[in-house]
């Protein structure tokens, strides 16, 4: 890990506006310090996740400190272990948390420079934060 390097964090969802407008929540609480991406939708506005944006958007997050990728439903997480399996990366870790809270809990920690591995269990932890 390069010194200064920080987590980056890719959101998929199945809609192209929910991942963007998720990574946008996620940077702005991170106050711009922390990479985060959102893909989602087909190349033609459809719903639906591609692993070849989901690639692109791991290269422009990667900085040297491990990318944590936050799906929103059953097909992202399919289209997630997919590019895991062929990528032969220990670098890159899904986390199975909420969408959004775990997006922001996972930015939150990441700009304070933490590890990946407590960046993945911010993400996992937002499940319990209660709202009400």
């Amino acid at each position: 890990m390069t010194e200064n390097a920080m987590v980056g964090i890719v959101l998929i969802s199945h809609s192209r506006a929910i991942a963007e407008g998720a990574a946008d929540l996620a940077a702005q609480v991170s106050a711009g310090a922390v990479r985060v991406v959102g893909v989602g939708g087909t190349d033609d506005g459809r719903l639906g996740t591609s692993i070849d944006a989901l690639s692109s958007a791991v290269d422009k997050v990667s900085a040297g400190a491990g990318v944590v990728v936050i799906p929103d439903l059953g097909s992202a997480v399919l289209t997630v272990k997919a590019y895991l399996a062929d990528a032969d990366a220990t670098d890159i870790v899904i986390a199975d948390g909420p969408f959004v809270e775990g997006a922001v809990a996972a930015a939150v920690t990441a700009s304070a420079g933490a590890a990946l591995d407590e960046v993945v269990a911010a993400a996992e932890g937002a499940r319990d934060v209660r709202k009400l």
